[in-house]
C-alpha cells in the first residue's frame, strides 16, 4: 500500500475571479504548493536540493482536468502521491477535492535537471525517501 501526501488550502478572495470562482491557472500554483509541502515532509526543500545535489525539479508536463469550481473561501484539500519512477523522473498524481468530492485532477511529470537544464539522476537519498509514497512498479 502507498502513502500520500495530503496539503490543505483554503480559498482567499485574490484566487478568484470577480464571481467568486477560482480561476483555471491558480490550481496549477495550488498544485505546486502541495509538491513543495511534500518535499518538505521528506525533509527536502527546492533549495536544499540545489544547494546539495546542484538539481532542479522542473515539471515536463501537466495534464489537468477541471471536474467542478472551487469557490471563495472553500477549503481545499490536495493528495498527492508518486504514480512511477524512471532514473531522472517521476510521475505524481494530485487529487483536489471539496468536501472530499473531486474538483480537479491532475498528472505531472517532474525531472530532475543540473543546471544547466540537462537530465539528471534522481539522488539516491531522495529517491528512498519517495519510495512509501509509490504506488506503481518503478519504470527503468
Amino acid at each position: 500500500m502507498h502513502e500520500n501526501f495530503f496539503h490543505k488550502l483554503k480559498i482567499y478572495y485574490e484566487d478568484t475571479d470577480s464571481g467568486g470562482v477560482v480561476y483555471y491557472a491558480n490550481y496549477l500554483k495550488f498544485l505546486e504548493r502541495a509538491r513543495t509541502e511534500a518535499l518538505f515532509t521528506i525533509g527536502f526543500s527546492n533549495k536544499k536540493i540545489k544547494d546539495t545535489f546542484n538539481s532542479l525539479i522542473i515539471v515536463k508536463s501537466c495534464n489537468i482536468e477541471y471536474k467542478k469550481s472551487a469557490y471563495l473561501e472553500d477549503e481545499l484539500s490536495i493528495r498527492t502521491f508518486v504514480k512511477s519512477i524512471t532514473k531522472t523522473s517521476f510521475f505524481m498524481n494530485q487529487i483536489i477535492t471539496k468536501d472530499n468530492e473531486v474538483i480537479a485532477d491532475a498528472q505531472v511529470q517532474l525531472v530532475f535537471v543540473n543546471i544547466d537544464g540537462k537530465p539528471v539522476k534522481i539522488p539516491d537519498e531522495i529517491y528512498l525517501k519517495f519510495k512509501p509514497y509509490f504506488c506503481d512498479t518503478i519504470k527503468t
